[in-house]
């Protein structure tokens, strides 16, 4: 009788992070996964940090660098077109630029203000381009999705955090960053206002803690999600494919079913770059302007 394959166990190893790489036609041609290396730690006291390179890492590394060839490649060719007058540009360099300036114009600028807009705008840019490679090298054959990963979102969500506190506190000074978290509602006095003060602190504390968990499970759900789904409409063509005159049908379907939802996972993709850098935007321009 044949066995039934784990499926819970082959699709939590294929969504995981590992210390290995599968390469393409590996297991076609008999090459082993590309081991990487361990035993990369650090001791801080008696905590014990493993820095050694994981699969994440590695297309962490392949989304920055595809960030930074897009950004240079489309800046070369924007600059050999106006140097030949050739007015707007074409092509990719077009594609590219109009959402630069999308970003650029109607998130950052439009959710941090005209002031300082402009001055976070590098970062926002950086944020949306980077996530959305990470989440497109996923959909690649033998890819891997780092923004799958609570760690990786969760490390996006932590620089969002610090650039929103840091940029708050330096927009509105040491006393008016402090109002942000010491909130005594307005017209209340006397033991009305200090009950008040002593309740509110904490829902303020906690709205800060919020918005950055907010960002990292956001970005998480959506992107492991599309993931899980995938993995299991294929793996119905090994729990149903031993069916006498279906197993076709059943195929048929998983495969037609797996191909609408990477259609899905494509505009997705797009949507929640989108969506983290919107919202990491909003949550500065509402600190800088914070009363």
């Amino acid at each position: 009788m044949m066995q039934t394959p784990d499926i819970g166990r082959m699709i939590l190893e294929r969504t995981g992070d590992a210390h290995e790489i599968e390469l393409p036609f590996g297991d076609l041609l008999g090459i082993a996964p590309w081991h990487l290396p361990t035993g990369w730690v650090l001791h801080v006291g008696r905590t014990t940090i493993d820095l050694s390179p994981t699969r994440n890492v590695v297309f962490m590394v392949v989304a920055a660098v595809l960030v930074w060839l897009t950004l240079f490649f489309t800046g070369r060719a924007l600059n050999r077109q106006r140097a030949g007058g050739s007015g707007a540009p074409r092509g990719l360099a077009n594609m590219v630029e109009a959402v630069v300036l999308f970003i650029r114009n109607d998130v950052a600028i439009a959710s941090i203000g005209r002031k300082n807009g402009p001055k976070f705008a590098p970062y926002v840019l950086t944020l949306f381009w980077f996530i959305l490679y990470c989440n497109l090298l996923g959909l690649i054959p033998y890819g891997e999705k780092p923004t799958g990963s609570f760690m990786v979102t969760g490390a996006l969500a932590l620089t969002a955090l610090l650039t929103i506190e840091i940029s708050g506190f330096v927009a509105l000074g040491p006393k008016g960053y402090l109002k942000t978290i010491v909130f005594t509602p307005p017209g209340t006095s006397g033991i009305t206002a200090v009950l008040l003060t002593l309740v509110m602190t904490p829902i303020e504390i906690i709205g800060k803690m919020v918005k950055p968990f907010a960002l990292m499970l956001r970005l998480f759900a959506n992107m492991a999600a599309g993931h899980f789904v995938m993995l299991s409409l294929l793996s119905l063509i090994f729990l149903f494919g031993n069916i006498a005159y279906f197993r076709w049908a059943i195929a048929g379907g998983s495969v037609a079913f797996v191909l609408f939802m990477m259609a899905i996972e494509l505009l997705v993709a797009f949507i929640q770059a989108y969506v983290f850098a919107l919202l990491t935007s909003t949550f500065i321009g509402l600190l800088q302007h914070e009363h």
